[in-house]
């Protein structure tokens, strides 16, 4: 049996930049080992499953796999499989191109809206969960040799190296300048004392300055042990940044929008839209959002293998 799949890019506005993701629409009656190898097959950062769709309801049950495992929740995976989905099932019942739809992902339903004007897609998200505090990062002097930095690299103004995780944990690691963050280079043999062993030992690392002028933080992301030696755009880790930023900044109430480039030093720019509401210096929900443009689409499988 064949199956289609679609390849996006997320988090821009033009082909060839943001963060590629491969969504295999007919994903019903694959197995965890086989959808595990497709997603090494299509070696993107992440790729997506699409099980069941209900029309009627704009629901969708989807799984989400890097190279080497699963994931509970992951951002431009959500974004760009929330506008096919609504391009692919649920255009139709809209007149203004405003789609309200739920993603069933591992780590339970998440709230989409898309919004469909001509070729162009773009999707925002409300967090599952709010971000949490969930660790320590090792010392400076060691995530400063994990990343081929100096100490003197490692934070700004109050901010500090933490984890946190709004599905996903993630080492949040703020640097001094832009141009420390150009000049990482990943050791390996320090990795585990400055993140963790197991499977989330990635690091988000962030500064103020920024290429572009519309930004607020440039960042870049590495994630050895998912197999994603540098991922372009991380949507779950600015879900998880949102934790760290409330934490560090200060807030008035309301309602309050960042954008995070990333992905510029692997020559695929993506921007992502954090919006915050904050209450009592509380942080009470937070939303993803970014452009999609389609790439490509094809089958995969044949009689003889699938």
């Amino acid at each position: 049996m064949e199956r289609r799949y679609v390849i996006l890019d997320v988090f821009c506005n033009q082909p060839f930049a943001g963060n590629p993701l491969a969504v295999v629409l007919d994903g019903g009656g694959l197995d965890d080992e086989l959808m595990q190898k497709i997603a090494g097959e299509f070696n993107l950062s992440e790729t997506v499953f699409v099980k069941s769709v209900d029309e009627d309801n704009k629901r969708a049950q989807i799984r989400i796999f890097t190279p080497l495992h699963e994931l509970p929740f992951a951002g431009h995976p959500t974004v760009g499989t929330a506008t096919l989905l609504a391009r692919e099932y649920f255009k139709r019942s809209s007149a203004d191109g405003l789609i309200d739809l739920v993603l069933d992902e591992e780590v339970g339903p998440v709230k989409c809206t898309v919004t469909l004007e001509g070729n162009s897609s773009r999707a925002q998200f409300t967090l599952p969960q709010l971000p949490e505090h969930v660790g320590e990062c090792g010392s400076v002097e060691v995530i400063a040799k994990a990343l081929g930095l100096s100490v003197a690299d490692i934070g700004f103004d109050a901010h500090m190296p933490q984890q946190w995780s709004a599905g996903v944990p993630y080492s949040l690691v703020p640097v001094a300048s832009i141009e420390a963050i150009r000049n990482i280079i990943p050791d390996t043999t320090s990795w585990a004392d400055a993140f963790g062993e197991g499977h989330h030992n990635n690091a988000f690392v962030y500064c103020r300055e920024c290429e572009d002028a519309s930004s607020t933080f440039h960042a870049r992301m590495f994630w050895p042990s998912a197999g994603i030696r540098e991922d372009a755009a991380t949507g779950s880790a600015a879900a998880a940044f949102a934790g760290i930023v409330v934490q560090y900044e200060d807030f008035i109430d309301g309602d309050h929008t960042f954008v995070i480039e990333q992905g510029y030093e692997m020559g695929r720019p993506s921007l992502i839209n954090l919006m915050l509401e904050v209450r009592d210096e509380k942080l009470i929900c937070a939303k993803i959002g970014g452009d999609v443009v389609e790439i490509a689409r094809g089958m995969i499988g044949s009689s003889t293998w699938l």
